[in-house]
């Protein structure tokens, strides 16, 4: 397996982010949504949902996600407004890590992804950078636990490395 890319992105005041670093794995899984499902699954990521990236900043202030690209492809900015535009495409993987800004700029008429959460936490919620939700977020971020594996590679994965 390849090492992922790392990307980190500073709290710009509205969007928290987070100090871990969103982890992208490109060609790490088949194109198959039952495929990743099982992967995740295995790898204590319990799949939660089949769709596409919501075309609106938004993070998750309660959970880690996953997203596993099984067909298709999209431009998905990270980090907020002024966050990196990465394209994504069929066999990637994104671990984004709980405050970090999430946004579909662009998708392939197939897009198809699928999400999940690890199995430690009291999974997603959803928030969008509004006024007066920057503080709260902010303490929930941090209480996060950390997942007890990789989504891709397991309990020996780059990802305990990473966010030690």
């Amino acid at each position: 397996m390849t090492e992922p890319l790392r990307f980190c992105f500073d709290d710009d005041g509205t969007i928290p982010n987070s100090p871990l670093p969103l982890l992208v794995y490109r060609d790490a899984v088949p194109a198959d949504p039952a495929a990743i499902e099982r992967l995740f699954a295995a790898n204590r990521w319990p799949p939660a949902w089949r769709d596409g990236v919501h075309p609106f900043h938004h993070f998750h202030s309660t959970a880690h996600e996953v997203l596993g690209v099984a067909r298709g492809d999209a431009t998905v900015l990270f980090g907020g407004p002024n966050g990196t535009a990465l394209t994504l495409r069929a066999g990637d993987v994104v671990v984004v890590p709980a405050g970090v800004a999430h946004c579909n700029q662009r998708q392939s008429d197939d897009l198809l992804i699928v999400g999940a959460y690890p199995d430690n936490g009291p999974g997603p919620d959803l928030r969008r950078g509004k006024p007066g939700e920057h503080a709260a977020a902010s303490v929930a971020i941090a209480a996060v636990p950390r997942p007890a594996a990789d989504p891709v590679a397991g309990a020996d994965g780059p990802l305990a490395g990473f966010w030690a």
